[in-house]
């Protein structure tokens, strides 16, 4: 309700969105669930969509297979090694430590698990946020300020668009994961020095996801690497949806690819996908790290990560690297590896338009026409699945589409059962955009994307 005399809060285009768009088909988000983000979760049923009037609770609950959350190294739900070690931490310090790191917030599981990330990293040291989210948007901006410059992905995270705004430095943006326009960037902007006085920036810094969330597919990280190394720029590297998913021994998009962790200069991540918990960190140079560690806001004020989401990280890095004494962690990584291989061929196979590359465990399918999302939606949670569908402002309007997400606690029976769906929605829905390609194993780091409109300059998301 606008008050006469200010201006309106929203735009007009936002207003015909929530009203014509949003309100038609807002059942299909924010649904709730009632159990933990297991290979199967309980999802609460609501009541069906009444124009603007509030979604309520039947008291009913939908057991569908997850292919939403996360969760993929299923560390999120009940676990043999960790769960015991997390009580044991509630138990010993409590729920919360209600302080910042630098008050009475720091405990021994901090630094040890500080200590852990850095070692699994191959880094000389690394500080932790109690959140994803705020690892960007609260790090970043003490990484380049007034008289530098930030070259920026097209397609990076928000968490990522507001810590580079919130820093003070000029941005430019290149179009998304391609190693030519970056150069071409840092080319021109390095002739060209600072506007209008036209000196030498302070400093570059080159800003990249490991894999991109929705997109699916993973950073051309040699090519950039290569880049940053001729131009002497920096690289800030998010591994977010990466870390734990990627390489033979989880360590993210530089063990897939070969690259060298020396040649990253501040690696970022979170342990809200892989590692079952929340938070995030920063891992590089002891320098780097200590600067942070004194000027961080998020670190001097906020409250640090709760005990026991320390401990459920510690005990998930455990496993990932064997310390727990099995082979469990191993034994993931090459699960979920086979599942998401195994889906993105099943769903290529049927002629979706599938988006991503092999090995990345984030699948997204696409529908194209915002109309189909409420369709694949309420489809997919009638026959048991409880799947995630993008569109604005997520997406650009016509670049609509349903996202996959595959877990290592997901089974080969359970995968085909979801296929199996897919191609009732598939014929019902009429999405079958793709050519059904010509499959010969999986090559790592290609591409699986097919026929999708060039998606390098036109997304929503850019800083």
């Amino acid at each position: 309700m606008q008050v006469v005399g200010y201006a309106p809060i929203r735009q007009d285009y936002e207003d015909f969105y929530t009203r014509r768009m949003y309100y038609r088909i807002h059942d299909c988000f924010n649904r709730p669930i009632c159990s933990a983000p297991d290979a199967w979760i309980d999802v609460m049923e609501r009541t069906p969509v009444d124009g603007q009037k509030p979604l309520l609770l039947t008291g009913r609950r939908l057991r569908c297979l997850n292919l939403g959350s996360y969760n993929y190294l299923g560390f999120a739900a009940q676990d043999p090694y960790c769960t015991p070690r997390v009580k044991q931490a509630l138990q010993e310090s409590g729920v919360a430590s209600c302080s910042s790191r630098t008050d009475a917030g720091t405990t021994a599981r901090h630094v040890e698990l500080e200590r852990l990330v850095a070692d699994f990293l191959g880094k000389e040291a690394a500080i932790t946020c109690g959140m994803g989210f705020a690892t960007n948007s609260a790090f970043l901006p003490l990484l380049a300020g007034k008289g530098c410059l930030i070259i920026s992905d097209s397609l990076n995270h928000s968490s990522i668009v507001a810590g580079v705004r919130g820093s003070g430095a000029k941005v430019k943006v290149f179009q998304h994961n391609n190693p030519a326009h970056l150069e071409a960037v840092l080319r021109s902007s390095i002739a060209e020095g600072q506007p209008r006085i036209a000196r030498p920036w302070k400093k570059v810094v080159v800003v990249v996801e490991g894999v991109y969330s929705m997109e699916g597919e993973m950073v051309r990280l040699r090519e950039i690497v290569e880049v940053k190394k001729k131009y002497k720029a920096y690289l800030y590297l998010d591994e977010a949806h990466s870390i734990g998913a990627l390489g033979a021994s989880g360590r993210g998009v530089c063990e897939q690819l070969g690259v060298d962790t020396a040649d990253v200069d501040v690696m970022m991540g979170t342990f809200t996908k892989s590692f079952g918990s929340c938070g995030g960190y920063i891992a590089g140079s002891r320098a780097l790290v200590d600067y942070i560690r004194a000027n961080s806001p998020a670190n001097l004020y906020a409250a640090a990560m709760s005990p026991t989401a320390v401990e459920m990280v510690i005990s998930a890095l455990h496993v990932m690297t064997g310390r727990d004494g099995s082979s469990r962690g191993v034994e993931k990584f090459a699960q979920l590896r086979d599942n998401s291989n195994f889906f993105r061929r099943g769903l290529l196979e049927m002629g979706f338009n599938v988006l991503g590359d092999w090995d990345s465990p984030v699948m997204p399918v696409m529908a194209f026409c915002v109309a189909k999302l409420p369709a694949i939606s309420r489809t997919m949670i009638k026959y048991g699945i409880a799947m995630v569908v993008v569109g604005f402002p997520a997406t650009p309007l016509l670049t609509a589409r349903a996202r996959v997400c595959i877990s290592a606690a997901h089974s080969r029976q359970e995968l085909e059962f979801a296929l199996d769906m897919f191609r009732e929605v598939r014929d019902t829905c009429l999405l079958a955009y793709g050519r059904k390609p010509h499959i010969n194993g999986h090559v790592n780091g290609k591409s699986t994307r097919n026929g999708y409109v060039n998606g390098n300059s036109t997304h929503i998301k850019k800083v």
